[in-house]
């Protein structure tokens, strides 16, 4: 009985090991989504992993991505109600994040881009703007979105198709060829 006690603790180890290496990055994104801070961001997903070891494995195992982002989304949304406030994310945060070997032009190109369309996020309304990141820059399916956001597929799909619809109006022509959703 003790040696299943500690196969169960190292499988659950493992578990929370590989959920750490698969979803860090992409749940510390989508934290900073919210809470527009890289450290307050870290801190949420700390938490999450932190809840996540204290699950049944065999619970969350089947759903897991879906448990880590919903999850995450409510830790990020307790924040932001807990600090009543917003922070930008600042320029030498920025700074602090891994970049990539592009040369100093294309970064600027890049910088400029990615402004470009955060822009263009922060112009729609929080659901569109959540779903449209759910789905392109998390890679979640409609279902998957529809159980983070406790959204019907139906809401979700209409969300993504006005959002996109209305970042096409607000974005330049090279940065639309890239909005359109793949089927869930």
């Amino acid at each position: 009985m003790m040696q299943t006690t500690e196969q169960k603790a190292i499988t659950q180890d493992d578990f929370v090991k590989q959920a750490l290496m698969d979803y860090e990055s992409p749940l510390i994104g989508y934290a900073v989504s919210f809470l527009h801070d890289v450290e307050r961001a870290r801190d949420v997903v700390q938490d999450t992993f932190i809840r996540l070891y204290h699950q049944d494995v065999e619970k969350v195992k089947d759903g897991l991505k879906t448990w880590l982002f919903t999850v995450c989304r409510n830790r990020s949304l307790d924040v932001i109600r807990k600090e009543k406030r917003i922070v930008g994310l600042e320029e030498d945060e920025m700074a602090r994040l891994p970049s990539s070997r592009r040369s100093p032009s294309e970064r600027a190109d890049l910088r400029e881009r990615v402004t470009q369309v955060h822009e263009a996020l922060a112009r729609l309304s929080d659901n569109q703007r959540e779903v449209i990141l759910l789905k392109f820059e998390q890679g979640l399916s409609y279902q998957e979105i529809s159980e983070v956001t406790e959204l019907s597929n139906g809401n979700v799909g209409f969300l993504l198709h006005t959002g996109l619809k209305r970042l096409r109006g607000f974005l330049p022509d090279d940065l639309v060829q890239n909005l359109t959703p793949q089927s869930a």
